[in-house]
C-alpha cells in the first residue's frame, strides 16, 4: 500500500481505523501504529505487527480533552491541570481506566495512558475517526518492538513493510516519545522523561513529582532495553570517550572544549578499515580519518532529540559495527535524550 498524504488519505485512514484495521500516522513525537482502542481484536493486530508483548500497555490518542472521559474515570485535578497546560502536546497522562473499556490497549491494567497529540495530521485523523465512532486510537511507535522509533514515513516502511497504510506528515518535530506522568495516585510521578521537563510539569502542579516505584503502572518505553539500533551502542563519559578516540583515530583529535566548536558529533569507521570499527555520537570533535562516517549534531537538547533516532538509523546502515556515545551533559532538558540512549545501550 502506498504512503499517502492529504485530506482524502486522512478520510481513507479514518475509515480503516473504524473497520478495525491498522494505520501508521505521524505525531509531533514519533510515528505511531494505530488501531481503534475500543476494539481488542484490532489492538491485537498492533501487538502482532510489532512483536510486542500483550501486557506492555499502549498509549491511547484522543481528539479532544473531553474524549478522555470515554476511557477514564476519577480524573484528578492535577491531571486536568496538566491537560489544560500541555494538551495538545507531547505529554501522556496515566489515569484510572473506565471498567470494561480498552482492556487490551491498557495491557490488562486498571489504568490507561492518554494523549492529545499536536501534529495537525494526527489531529485531523483523530477528529475524522471520532466522527465514525472511534473515540480513541491506541498507537505505540510504528517499529518492531524495542527498536529505534520512526520519525519519518520512510522509517515506518523500512520497519513494517509496504503492506501497511502510512500517512506521511513529514519529519516529526520533537523526535522522541512523549513525557509520561502517572496521575493515578495522590502524588503524581514521572514515569518517562521527554521534551516536557520535570520542572515544567512541577510548575503547573505546584508540587514535586515522585519517581517510579514498585507500585507504578507499566508504561510504554519503560523496559531497561528499548529504542535500540541493531548495532551495539555503548555510552561513555566525556573523558572515557576522549581516551577511546585518541586510541582509535589515525590522527590526533583537536582539543575538546575549544571555543566555537559544534557540539554533538557522529563518527564511524567503515567495515574493512582495520580493527576497532566504531561509530561515535559525541560533543567532542575528532579528526576524522579516511573511511570514517561523521555527522555533526547540534548542542541544543531539543535539536538533538529531533535528530537522534534518524542518526541511529543512518549509522545502522553505514557499514559500521558499533556505536559509541558520549553521555549527554547534565540538565533536565537532556533527560529525554539521556533516557533513550541509556535504554538503547542496555540492549
Amino acid at each position: 500500500m502506498p504512503v499517502l498524504t492529504g485530506s482524502s488519505a486522512i478520510a481513507q485512514a479514518a475509515q480503516r481505523l473504524a473497520a478495525g484495521q491498522l494505520v501508521a500516522f505521524p505525531t509531533e513525537t514519533v510515528y505511531g501504529l494505530g488501531a481503534r482502542a475500543d476494539d481488542d481484536a484490532a489492538v491485537a493486530r498492533i501487538f502482532a505487527a510489532k512483536g510486542r508483548p500483550a501486557d506492555h500497555p499502549l498509549i491511547v490518542h484522543i481528539a479532544s480533552v473531553a474524549a478522555a472521559e470515554a476511557f477514564a474515570h476519577d480524573i484528578s485535578s492535577g491531571a486536568r491541570a496538566l491537560m489544560a497546560a500541555f494538551w495538545p502536546g507531547p505529554l501522556t497522562l496515566i489515569v484510572p481506566r473506565r471498567p470494561a473499556c480498552a482492556a487490551a490497549a491498557a495491557g490488562g491494567q486498571d489504568s490507561i495512558g492518554l494523549r492529545l497529540p499536536a501534529h495537525p495530521m494526527a489531529l485531523a485523523l483523530l477528529q475524522e475517526a471520532a466522527g465514525l465512532g472511534v473515540l480513541g486510537v491506541a498507537a505505540p511507535s510504528a517499529n518492531r518492538f524495542g527498536r529505534v522509533s520512526p520519525t519519518t514515513a520512510a522509517h515506518v516502511v523500512q520497519e513494517l513493510g509496504l503492506g501497511l497504510m502510512v500517512l506521511d506528515g513529514g519529519a516529526c518535530a520533537v523526535g522522541i516519545e512523549s513525557t509520561i506522568v502517572d496521575c493515578t495516585r495522590a502524588l503524581p510521578a514521572l514515569l518517562r522523561p521527554g521534551q516536557l521537563t520535570q520542572v515544567q510539569i512541577e510548575q503547573v502542579l505546584g508540587l514535586t513529582l515522585q519517581g517510579r516505584d514498585a507500585a507504578s503502572p507499566r508504561v510504554s518505553g519503560s523496559l531497561a532495553s528499548h529504542y535500540a539500533p541493531t548495532l551495539p551502542l555503548h555510552l561513555f563519559s566525556s573523558q572515557a570517550l576522549w581516551q577511546k578516540l585518541q586510541g582509535a583515530a589515525a590522527q590526533r583529535p583537536v582539543a575538546p572544549g575549544a571555543a566555537g566548536q559544534v557540539a554533538g558529533q557522529v563518527a564511524g569507521q567503515a567495515a574493512g578499515h582495520g580493527t576497532g570499527v566504531v561509530a561515535v555520537y559525541s560533543r567532542l570533535v575528532p579528526a576524522v580519518a579516511p573511511g570514517w562516517v561523521h555527522r555533526a549534531m547540534p548542542d541544543d537538547a531539543a535539536a538533538v532529540a529531533h535528530e537522534l533516532f534518524s542518526v541511529m538509523r543512518e549509522l545502522d546502515s553505514a557499514g559500521v559495527t558499533a556505536i559509541w556515545v558520549e553521555s549527554p551533559p547534565p540538565g533536565a532538558e537532556w533527560d529525554g535524550v539521556r533516557d533513550r540512549l541509556e535504554r538503547a545501550a542496555s540492549a
